[in-house]
């Protein structure tokens, strides 16, 4: 009996054990959510699968239907954004949206005002439009620093500050009394509410999971794209009785009141699962959280400011993002440029007033919403019809096959509104063909940014920032001459070369289609030191 181990002692092997077992349970959970966060270039994404066998392990969590893998995995700890509830996931959704809609709301005001600011200052409307163009270039490049500053001080404290920057300029430009202080006010402006259009992928991918962001991403781009137009809509109506200072004061109010709703219910979504809930760092009061204090204390777990530099540096230089900026840019100029100088375009051929460029404006609204009902079911049904086909299987190329279906209708809209200006041709045919257009091009926006967003997930906010300049500096670029070249040329003939080139461009997509898998496999993973 005298060999035989004590009671207590095979106790305390046993509770090792327990704890040896739990603990390597818990670094493979880490290990699977890390492997399929940063996502396997060689081998895509089990995104289905009907038996434990087809999954590769019985651990990895599913949706309630049993067959969606969670894309990451959730950790089991209740501060996981991951495992926020319905209603607070959404909450932070609509802020996001609601935030993204700001800037091409306010850049676009201006498209309608500068009628008025130009008898004012006795200025031609075109030398008034640089403010725009100085706008939109902001939006463009006050992206890159929103996801290097979210990348090392967190995502809360970026928007807050952004926000209050935002708020602040807003009421300049309202309270502006000569050109030159209502320009630099909308510069500081594009640079400060460009915010949420760059931030708002690095919020889907922090709280949803993978088989969800295309439906949210469609929910936040909905926002961005019907913003410019919404924006000349209202502020046409507002100029018929008031001043061109009052739609900058709405503008003013609508930045605040999200301000307002970010300070009190946004929540900070960066969650690094590698981290053992026991270790994660401690999230402070509300204030602290809001305005930055509670995540500089734990800037050590998370990149170097050298490290979020270069984070958005290697993102550019990956071939794909680098294609498809590129694609989206040769797209999406002209929306800037057309959105920017139609009212300049449609008072000579219509003799349109302010009132009846508002009416104009309704058009294009509608076809957001019809390219957003259109893209809820379209992004969804391609991938599901490509993962029931391939075992379970998806790729990221599968997004841009939606392009396919918006290509078309961006050809034959800017063609045919070219033809119909020129041509003098019945408002009504110029107004169907913008939106053709527009609606073409919100498919194609969701389709783009899922793509990159599903080719470097860890990269949410960085693949948003190039994504989100591409736009920006086509259309800054195009706000330059559009008027001029239109004039001298015709829109006939200029319209119809921006459709040569976006049919020209669509190369880009089908190169993507056949090579990108092996581009991305080449190109090797991003490696960064955190998601």
């Amino acid at each position: 009996m005298a060999d035989q181990p004590s009671k207590t002692a095979v106790d305390v092997e046993a509770a090792q054990a327990v704890a040896e077992k739990e603990k390597s349970q818990q670094q493979y959970h880490r290990e699977v959510a890390t492997n399929l966060h940063e996502y396997a270039e060689s081998e895509g994404y089990v995104i289905d699968a009907s038996d434990d066998a087809e999954a590769g392990s019985g651990a990895l969590k599913r949706a309630p239907d049993g067959r969606t893998i969670l894309i990451p995995q959730p950790s089991d700890d209740p501060n996981d954004p991951l495992n926020w509830s319905w209603t607070t996931k959404h909450v932070t959704l609509f802020i996001i949206a609601a935030t993204a809609f700001l800037p091409d709301y306010g850049s676009a005001t201006g498209a309608v005002t500068l009628l008025s600011q130009a008898a004012e200052w006795g200025m031609t409307p075109d030398e008034v439009n640089h403010s725009q163009a100085g706008n939109v270039f902001m939006l463009g490049a006050g992206g890159i620093f929103v996801v290097i500053l979210a990348a090392y001080l967190g995502r809360l404290p970026v928007v807050f500050w952004f926000l209050a920057a935002s708020t602040a300029t807003a009421a300049w430009c309202a309270g502006a009394t000569t050109f030159n202080s209502f320009m630099a006010a909308r510069i500081l402006n594009g640079f400060f509410s460009t915010v949420c259009q760059v931030s708002g992928l690095i919020f889907i991918q922090d709280i949803f999971f993978f088989h969800e962001r295309a439906r949210k991403i469609n929910i936040w781009a909905s926002f961005f794209i019907i913003s410019p137009y919404m924006g000349p809509l209202l502020t046409a109506f507002m100029l018929t009785a008031k001043p061109w200072p009052v739609p900058f004061w709405v503008y003013t109010a609508m930045t605040a009141a999200c301000f307002v709703a970010a300070a009190l219910f946004l929540r900070e979504t960066y969650y690094d699962r590698r981290i053992p809930a026991a270790e994660q760092p401690a999230q402070g009061n509300r204030i602290q959280q809001v305005v930055g204090i509670a995540q500089f204390r734990s800037r050590s777990l998370r990149n170097s400011f050298g490290q979020a530099v270069w984070r958005t540096v290697s993102v550019v230089l990956k071939p794909t993002i680098l294609l498809i900026c590129i694609y989206y840019m040769l797209t999406f100029a002209w929306v800037v440029g057309i959105n920017t100088t139609l009212s300049i375009l449609l008072t000579p051929v219509y003799n349109f007033g302010v009132l009846q460029i508002g009416y104009f404006y309704f058009t294009p609204v509608v076809a957001v919403i019809l390219g957003e009902i259109a893209g809820h079911w379209l992004h969804d049904a391609l991938a599901k019809q490509y993962i029931r086909t391939h075992k379970g299987h998806f790729e990221p190329e599968v997004r841009l096959r939606a392009i396919f279906v918006s290509l078309p209708f961006m050809i034959i809209g800017i063609v045919v509104l070219g033809q119909s200006l020129e041509n003098e041709w019945h408002y009504m045919v110029t107004s169907v063909t913008w939106g053709l257009y527009v609606f073409g091009i919100m498919i194609t926006t969701v389709a783009v940014s899922s793509y990159s967003l599903d080719s470097y997930p860890e990269a949410s906010g960085e693949v948003s920032a190039w994504v989100n300049f591409s736009r920006t500096i086509g259309g800054f670029i195009i706000s330059y001459f559009q008027v001029s070249w239109a004039t001298s040329e015709g829109t006939k003939k200029s319209f119809g070369i921006q459709g040569a080139v976006m049919a020209a461009a669509f190369i880009i997509i089908l190169v993507l289609l056949r090579w990108g898998k092996a581009m991305r496999v080449w190109a090797g993973p991003l490696n960064f030191a955190t998601a």
